[in-house]
């Protein structure tokens, strides 16, 4: 078991070693919709991709993921076959959200050997929901256009 600081040193090396061997820009927060953002997560269960949909005003939590929902069918045929889906997504801290996301099991942050791993789970599957986005962005971001 790591101490606290031993802990955060070792996730401060992973994403200093993920950045350096994929120095590429990500899209992440710069969907240009408020609180429609792309993540990585990472701990020692699971790696994480996802399009996480959390605005304040639950009709617009709503209608965005009901409109990237209605594309799941391209999304999985086209880009990530194994994608979740979950309107109603609940954090660790009691905050509920909606999330689609792929993840990858039995790896660990702290086993350095699974850090290529989890790299290349990273930069595959982000990619492809960034070109998925990127495809389909006016209609995802246009709320005057109905699901």
């Amino acid at each position: 078991m790591y101490s606290k600081e031993e802990a955060l040193k070792i996730k401060r090396e992973f994403w200093i070693a993920f950045a350096e061997s994929n120095p590429r820009k990500w899209l992440l927060y710069n969907t240009k919709i408020k609180e429609v953002a792309f993540k990585f997560y990472v701990d020692n269960k699971k790696a994480i991709v996802s399009l996480d949909i959390e605005p304040k005003n639950e009709e617009l939590r709503k209608i965005y993921f009901e409109k990237i929902e209605s594309l799941q069918t391209i999304l999985r045929e086209d880009y990530l076959s194994e994608v979740i889906f979950d309107r109603n997504f609940q954090l660790e801290n009691g905050k509920i959200i909606s999330r689609i996301w792929i993840e990858l099991h039995n790896i660990s942050l702290n086993n350095k050997a699974n850090w290529p791993i989890i790299f290349d789970f990273f930069e595959k599957n982000m990619e492809k929901f960034e070109l998925f986005f990127y495809e389909y962005e006016d209609y995802i971001r246009d709320l005057d256009l109905n699901t």
